[in-house]
This record gives structure tokens, C-alpha cells and sequence, in this order.
């Protein structure tokens, strides 16, 4: 049955006492969102049928001492009584019946985005640049947010790598110290329950067939406030762009591996190229870096015996994408090349 207290209604800075919340899972995003919501003064109940490792279970009995219920290696079930929220973690397996048991009960279901977006800090709310994609491939969106968090830095700004492959986006958004802005990856998982999220800036660099994955790959661009970053070599994320609901003023910027046109980021012979966010990009492109700012070098003692004579292209369109959002951002050409330089083989 659902709870009394009106959840939807409380964020950073409000008491969560009396707030009953069960949270689904217990890695890294799970337990961020029960600490967190413990730390608020909820009363938490975290389960996972998975008992995991000598670390999860270190994690669980000291959120039992701080006053958590966790229940782990046991089959789950959403207590009897009064759920005023039920968090479900990422991780959580899709073929789990909870999630339909508590919204048949009535009972608001949030994921990790909708969580962590209603725990930024008012005072500092740090815009999120988000990538988004299959984890694993050559899309992995953790691959473009490594690069563009080497940039951000490069621009001398506070910021972190949240989401897949990074910080859990609950931990990164309640740090007391508070970020500048935060490049985040995330998955179809993740986005299935993204709540309110508004990126500043997002991208999708590929689209997979199955029509579910592709809608929750959709949600990133909803609410964009400024650039919606796609690939101009597959036409389904530039259809995504145009399918979303954006904020006046809001930009589609295509990245390519050939010529750019205007609008576009890409490469002119070895140059990697802006002419999107300079004022003379009707006739002209700023240099960003060179490949050589991007592509690994081959192991000292010469040619890489796996090259086949061609770069890799996945480097550059990572390269490109961060480029392009951290470009939205404000950051100059030279920290986007020092960036670069940075992440390189990363």
C-alpha cells in the first residue's frame, strides 16, 4: 500500500523523516541511494536476491548500524505496510516483478536519475552534460564522459565522471563539496526512469533496434537547454533530436568524421574542427587538436602490428562528442585540446 507523505515534494534540503523508502539493489548506485536516503532521515530497506562479496556485505552491515533494514541473498519482497518510494537501482533485473507490484500499490517509483536530480543542491545545482548509450560498445557513453571530464579539468573546472563508469550520480550530486558541472554516461537502464532530468547538453552517438532501448536512449535530449549533440553518420540519433521535447533555444549539433557543415563538428584532413560555436562559422572552422591529440600512439619499437594502415575511428567520435559538449559549455579551443592530450588512451 502506498505510504502518506508526498514525496514528490521533498528534495535536498527537506526532512525525510518518516519517509519509508525501499530500495531495489545494492551496487554501487543502490547503495549510494540508501545511504543517502538514510542520511536524509528516511528509513531505508534495501534488498537484492544477489549477496555479492565480502565488500557488499562490509557496505550492508554499516548501513545496518547507521539504522538501514538490507536484506541481501534472499528472495525480495516489498514489505506489507505503508512504501511512501521504491528506488530501483539499474542494476536490478528487468524481469523482476517489484516494480509493477509497487506501482500497483499506488507507490511513486523513482530510478537513480530521478533520484539524483531531485538531490542537486538548489544553491549549486551542477549542469549535467550527458552521454548516452549501450554500455560496452563502441557507443559505450563511458568512453565519451572520460574524455570530456579530461577536458572540463583542462578548463580548470571542478568536475567528475558520473553515472556509468563513474561516480553513482546519487554520491556525485550529495557531495559536500559541490562540483562545477559533471560529465555524465548513461545507459537504456538507467534512462528508463529518468524522471525530470533537463541536460545542459547531451549526446547519442548510436541507436540499437529494439524499439525499448531506443526510447529510453530518447530521454536524455528531453528538456535540453542547450545542444543536442548527434552523429551525423546515423540518422536514428538525429531523428531522436527531433522526436524531443527541448528548451527555447536549444541547438542541434551534428559531429562527423568528414567535412563539417555549418553546425557541425568534424575533421578536416588531420584536424579535428569546430563550426558550431564560433561566430564566423558560416565561413570558417576553429582547430580543436589533431589526431594525434586523440589516437593512442603505437608501442615504442615502431608500428602497432595490429593497425591495418587507418585510424581507429571510435576515438575520434568520442573525441568530437565531448568536444561538442564541453563546447556548449564555454570551454575554450586550447583546454579542449589539452583535454584531449589528456585522455588520450585512456
Amino acid at each position: 500500500m502506498s505510504g502518506t507523505v508526498d514525496v514528490d515534494s521533498l528534495g535536498r534540503q527537506d526532512s525525510w523523516s518518516g519517509v519509508r523508502a525501499v530500495v531495489l539493489g545494492f551496487g554501487a548506485a543502490g547503495f549510494a541511494a540508501a545511504d543517502n536516503l538514510l542520511h536524509l532521515g528516511a528509513e531505508v530497506l534495501a534488498l537484492d536476491p544477489d549477496a555479492g562479496d565480502a565488500g557488499r556485505a562490509e557496505r550492508a552491515e554499516l548501513l545496518e548500524v547507521l539504522g538501514a533494514t538490507v536484506r541481501l541473498g534472499v528472495e525480495p519482497r516489498l514489505p506489507g505496510g505503508p512504501v511512501d518510494v521504491v528506488v530501483v537501482s539499474p542494476e536490478w533485473p528487468d524481469d523482476s516483478p517489484l516494480p509493477e507490484e509497487a506501482r500497483g500499490r499506488g507507490v511513486p517509483l523513482w530510478g537513480e536519475v530521478d533520484l539524483a536530480w531531485r538531490l542537486r543542491d538548489p544553491a549549486h545545482p551542477a549542469p549535467w552534460l550527458c552521454a548516452a548509450g549501450e554500455p560496452g560498445g563502441p557507443a559505450d557513453p563511458a568512453r565519451t564522459a572520460r574524455v570530456l571530464d579530461q577536458v572540463l579539468r583542462a578548463a580548470g573546472l571542478r568536475s567528475a565522471r558520473a553515472g556509468h563508469g563513474g561516480l553513482p550520480l546519487v554520491e556525485a550530486v550529495m557531495d559536500p563539496e559541490s562540483y562545477d558541472v559533471l560529465a555524465v554516461a548513461l545507459s537504456p537502464a538507467q534512462l528508463r526512469r529518468a524522471g525530470g532530468l533537463a541536460a545542459e547538453s547531451a549526446v547519442v552517438l548510436d541507436v540499437p533496434a529494439d524499439p525499448a532501448q531506443r526510447a529510453a536512449l530518447g530521454r536524455v535530449y528531453e528538456h535540453v537547454r542547450l545542444a543536442c549533440v548527434y552523429a551525423a553518420a546515423v540518422p536514428a540519433t538525429e531523428e531522436l533530436v527531433r522526436e524531443a521535447d527541448v528548451a527555447e533555444g536549444a541547438r542541434a549539433i551534428g559531429i562527423t568524421l568528414g567535412m563539417p557543415g555549418v553546425g557541425m563538428l568534424g575533421l578536416v584532413e588531420d584536424l579535428l574542427v569546430d563550426r558550431a560555436f564560433i561566430a564566423e562559422r558560416a565561413s570558417s572552422a576553429a582547430e580543436l587538436g589533431s589526431l594525434g591529440d586523440v589516437l593512442p600512439q603505437p608501442p615504442t619499437g615502431g608500428q602497432d602490428p595490429d593497425a591495418d594502415g587507418e585510424a581507429d575511428p571510435d576515438p575520434v567520435r568520442h573525441a568530437l562528442a565531448a568536444a561538442a559538449l564541453a563546447r556548449a559549455h564555454g570551454v575554450s579551443q586550447h583546454a579542449v585540446r589539452d583535454g584531449l592530450r589528456a585522455s588520450r588512451g585512456r
